[in-house]
């Protein structure tokens, strides 16, 4: 909104409050005689808009036209002197007045009111209908912007055809806006919603008008959860400043008492950092389970900073400690499920990137201490990329390398319904990796297209054999060197009949991994998350990270359709199959973190996999994916999901399936299926529910409602939700609000709590 008004103050200069005009020429007596009012609106259009500093004159050209209360003046050329305040149209000027006198004239010079309604009075339309209002305005070069006694509303005047208010606005003593750093700042800023004013600030810094910036804008909390109890709270700014921001957040709750928050945050040229802590003595330790939130005082501690030192380089950090890990999300400070502790340093340049970390990893939640401990800490992690673009025709060279080292206190294990699980081993492990390779794209006749790739990744790593588990390896190194080739071949063929395109496109590719080492890494810290679908159908090397990889001969086949209709519906489907021909299958081979075991590759004719996604109906998006194992056959995974909103209604629907893997400890088929749905009641207003059952265990994981109200400008809400018994969070109750403010431009800024 802000960097809208910054952006748009230079178009004030062409705007007139009045119609007093001199002529060098022979007009008719009547010519300006009508009367007219001060405070009509002036409309003014002009082709473009120029500043020269040099000069300091703002020239308006291309047929300009000044009209108000009757009066159109029109010419080709205005120009204001900022040095000497005259207001003149240079070149033929027509003139016509209410009673439809013309003049025809050369080099009209504005004055008495005209003029001082050109300096002092501003009205902006924009051209999404916002409107920007001030009572003067002052340039320095244009590099710095004061709006005297200034508004804005996003809606114009902020009432529908029905009579009604809607929307938001926000009015402000002085508004200065620095183009030179894109930061405003407001004096007496104030915020009306539907017309009525609800809050104020004494004054309002933004470095900026980003989502970041303003989401530092203060703002009421208000929940409810069972621990807890009621709660409200509201963000003070103690103190603001272009450098400096200090920030309280207060918060009482109904059970718990007072929660005391407060936040630094200082800005430099070239970064900031910011400190934030937050603490509360708890009225009723008893109202939490789990043992470590039974305690008299809680709190935590968080940090961070990024800096660019230099060009290119950024350098930072965040660190957070708390009493328990419970604390966040007990009392709504968070959603997050983990926090990272880490010291980096990054290099992004047009052709290479590097980045280099250490980092300590936290669960948050419902998390002892010694769980804390089977964390792993990346000591470090060190990553590197490089693209090399050779001669025309020639290709390009990807070069790449990772370095990670791990630290663990503890094991990491667990057993699930009899098979073993060791997701990571305590001790020391290093793992460094080295990649390159040359691909290039040949097109040939008809459209056909060849993709080689020809490569190597070479790998060494080192484990120290600390963990006392028994699968765990002894003091291990380990060298090894994989040659890579692949080919990848595509046919599209496209077509059309006038309104629809077509597009089917047969793709395969035949990968070489020529080595015998799937678990080059030793221990498998960073690949173990793996699903076998239409996203990595194509793909050289599935794992999800360079512990594991793929070996052998493999070849993927399978394609794309694609159609797109006149009426902007559109359909794709991705399928195919991927098959072993020779070498060790790396996904038959088991880690100690069960990967790829049960994931459809591990048989030398994999699952099938198909992806579709649509849309058929103005506001429907369906989509769907399957996994089917071909050789009995029988459905193993799948999920459908659609979403329609149109109108003011809404529905949502999500269906998983996951067939039972006894290999993996999963003994029954689990199905989910979730439904969602909003109706409105009346203009503006609507109601949405929305409920998930558990089909396995016949019993619902969420089920909630809420009201909301949303006129396209401002959305205000409230939810209730209650989690049942085989959510991760069972049995839970929370009612949250929703606030935001918006603007056709694609400002959208609030909170939901």
């Amino acid at each position: 909104m802000l960097r809208l008004a910054g952006a748009s103050a230079l178009a004030i200069l062409v705007s007139a409050n009045g119609a007093a005009a001199q002529t060098g020429g022979l007009v008719p007596i009547d010519l300006f005689n009508a009367p007219i009012n001060p405070q009509s609106p002036v409309a003014v259009e002009a082709d473009s808009l120029v500043f020269e500093a040099s000069t300091s004159t703002i020239t308006a050209s291309g047929n300009v036209v000044v009209r108000q209360d009757g009066y159109t003046v029109s010419g080709e050329s205005l120009v204001f002197n900022r040095q000497t305040n005259a207001v003149r149209f240079q070149g033929a000027v027509r003139i016509v007045d209410p009673s439809g006198n013309i003049a025809d004239t050369v080099d009209l010079e504005l004055t008495g009111g005209l003029k001082q309604a050109f300096l002092q009075s501003i009205t902006i339309t924009t051209y999404d209908g916002a409107r920007i209002t001030a009572d003067s305005a002052n340039y320095d070069d244009a590099l710095q912007t004061l709006l005297e006694n200034a508004s804005y509303s996003p809606c114009g005047d902020c009432i529908d055809d029905k009579g009604r208010r809607i929307g938001w606005s926000m009015r402000a003593d002085r508004i200065t806006y620095n183009a030179e750093d894109g930061s405003v700042y407001l004096e007496q800023p104030s915020l009306a919603l539907l017309g009525v004013p609800v809050a104020w600030l004494p004054f309002l810094y933004l470095p900026d008008t980003s989502d970041s910036a303003l989401s530092r804008v203060p703002r009421p909390i208000f929940s409810y959860s069972d621990e807890v109890g009621a709660q409200i709270g509201f963000e003070v700014s103690a103190y603001s400043s272009q450098w400096t921001d200090v920030i309280f957040t207060p918060r009482l709750m109904s059970r718990q008492g007072l929660l005391l928050g407060a936040e630094w945050i200082q800005r430099f040229d070239n970064g900031s950092f910011q400190i934030k802590g937050s603490g509360v003595y708890q009225l009723d330790k008893e109202a939490f389970s789990f043992s470590e939130a039974q305690r008299d005082w809680r709190g935590a501690v968080q940090t961070s900073g990024t800096f660019k030192p230099v060009s290119d380089w950024t350098v930072g950090w965040s660190y957070t400690a708390f009493t328990d890990a419970a604390f966040f999300e007990d009392y709504d400070l968070s959603t997050a499920t983990s926090s990272v502790n880490e010291v980096y340093a990054t290099q992004l340049t047009q052709d290479s990137y590097f980045d280099a970390r250490v980092q300590q990893f936290n669960l948050l939640g419902d998390v002892l201490p010694v769980t804390q401990d089977r964390q792993g800490q990346a000591l470090p992690a060190v990553r590197f990329e490089h693209m090399l673009e050779l001669a025309e025709g020639a290709g390009r060279v990807e070069i790449s390398g990772r370095l990670l080292g791990v630290h663990r206190e503890r094991d990491a294990a667990a057993t699930i319904n009899g098979v073993p699980y060791s997701f990571g081993y305590a001790g020391n492990k290093q793992h460094a990796t080295f990649q390159t390779g040359w691909q290039n794209q040949y097109i040939g006749a008809g459209g056909f297209v060849a993709t080689p790739y020809l490569g190597g990744r070479a790998d060494v790593a080192y484990y120290d054999g600390t963990s006392g588990l028994q699968d765990a390896p002894g003091e291990t190194t380990l060298w090894s060197a994989t040659p890579i080739a692949a080919m990848d071949v595509r046919f599209p063929v496209s077509a059309k009949d006038g309104s629809t395109v077509h597009l089917v496109e047969p793709i395969g590719q035949l990968v070489y991994r020529g080595s015998s080492a799937t678990a080059v890494g030793i221990t498998n810290d960073n690949a173990q998350s793996f699903v076998f679908d239409d996203t990595n159908l194509f793909s050289y090397n599935r794992f999800s990270g360079t512990d594991r990889q793929e070996t052998g001969l493999r070849v993927n086949l399978g394609g794309r359709y694609q159609a797109n209709f006149v009426d902007g519906s559109y359909l794709e489907v991705i399928a195919g199959q991927s098959f072993q021909l020779a070498g060790e299958n790396a996904f038959a081979s088991a880690d100690a973190a069960q990967t790829g075991i049960g994931s459809g590759l591990q048989t030398d004719a994999s699952y099938a996999v198909l992806g579709a996604y649509g849309s058929f109906v103005p506001g429907l998006m369906v989509g769907g994916k399957l996994q089917v194992d071909t050789d009995e056959p029988r459905l193993t995974r799948a999920s459908v999901g659609a979403n329609y909103a149109n109108a003011g209604y809404s529905a949502g629907l999500d269906y998983t399936y996951i067939a039972a893997n006894p290999d993996l400890g999963q003994l029954i088929d689990q199905q989910e299926i979730g439904v969602s749905a909003g109706v409105p009641i009346a203009d503006y207003w609507s109601v949405k529910a929305r409920t998930s059952w558990d089909i396995t265990a016949n019993s619902f994981l969420l089920a909630g409602a809420g009201l909301q109200y949303d006129d396209g400008y401002l959305l205000m809400g409230a939810d209730v939700s209650r989690t049942g018994e085989t959510h991760t969070s069972p049995n839970d109750t929370r009612i949250t609000a929703s606030f935001r403010i918006k603007a056709p431009a694609g400002l959208n800024a609030g909170f939901d709590y």
